[in-house]
């Protein structure tokens, strides 16, 4: 029997939907009614994967819908299939081929089913994402404060610094209160924590954005953040290997966390400095640092036992 396999183009309006192998496209509103059609006309064809793209924000509501309606949803990254569309020489681009290329995607993949976080870890999400936007901007602002010379832009600047500061004193007391009023999410804080390392921000951030953590393997973790090297060769030729895609954000604060450990974490301290000492590039190692510390993560929530130096 074919896998029977749902592609969703979501915009702000309307929803473009493929399924394959049958080739039928079909589009409908993006309200509670298109919804409430769309649940049960997909509930007619029993598809094995529903996939749709992350837009945005567009495609939680239509998301949950689905897994309220207990259809097997995935939700994908959108440079996937950008990468799978080019992949197929399909350079035509209109929402129904854009449906018809995420359902393609799932069938040719055997995408599975993910679960999707539930309201708290998503309000955790949103208040993570934030206050990583409120550090850009102070970033930014403090940049020009060291450029400008006009006195009453400078002015300006510092102005807005401040109230920038204040804000994030805000999500920072807003996330600590979200986490700590959640005896489940405490728990994972203190584990993880525990590293060497990890501090309430990282630890923060992997709760929200990294909900997988603790139940995949080290090789499915490191290729979901973007820490899998992936290798390039051909016949004879060698060259570098590199890592990419994944969870930007999440890599982000895991090479924060290389960086403190591999000056405070014993084990990773050592770690970094064998690799070096053996002639590895300083950000290679740093690379191989986030990586290990990331297993290492992984597997204190898999086990539930907090860091031990032996």
């Amino acid at each position: 029997m074919d896998m029977i396999s749902v592609g969703i183009d979501v915009s702000k309006r309307r929803l473009d939907i493929a399924v394959r192998p049958s080739g039928e496209v079909f589009s409908l509103d993006r309200n509670p009614a298109g919804l409430e059609q769309l649940t049960e006309r997909l509930k007619s064809l029993s598809p094995q994967i529903v996939a749709l793209e992350a837009t945005g924000g567009f495609e939680t509501v239509v998301a949950a819908a689905l897994a309220a309606a207990e259809l097997p949803v995935a939700v994908v990254n959108p440079g996937q299939i950008r990468a799978f569309a080019k992949a197929l020489g399909q350079r035509a681009k209109s929402d129904p081929i854009d449906a018809m290329v995420i359902a393609h995607f799932a069938e040719a993949t055997r995408l599975k089913p993910r679960p999707l976080p539930d309201e708290a870890t998503r309000l955790l999400a949103d208040l993570v994402t934030r206050r990583r936007q409120i550090l850009e901007m102070l970033g930014a602002e403090r940049q020009r404060e060291e450029r400008v010379r006009v006195p009453h832009l400078r002015k300006s600047i510092v102005r807005l610094i401040k109230a920038l500061e204040k804000e994030l004193f805000s999500l920072d007391t807003d996330i600590n209160d979200a986490v700590r009023n959640s005896p489940a999410w405490r728990d994972k804080e203190n584990l993880l924590a525990s590293v060497p390392g990890v501090g309430r921000v990282i630890a923060c951030t992997l709760i929200a954005e990294l909900p997988e953590l603790g139940q995949l393997g080290r090789k499915q973790i490191a290729a979901l953040v973007g820490l899998a090297p992936f290798t390039r060769q051909s016949g004879q030729w060698r060259g570098k290997s590199f890592i990419g895609g994944g969870r930007s954000a999440v890599r982000r604060v895991l090479f924060m966390g290389a960086m403190v450990a591999k000056l405070h974490n014993p084990v990773l301290k050592a770690f970094f400095d064998r690799l070096v000492a053996a002639g590895k590039p300083k950000m290679v190692a740093l690379i191989a640092v986030a990586r290990k510390l990331l297993t290492i993560l992984n597997a204190i929530l898999r086990d539930n036992r907090p860091w031990q130096t032996a």
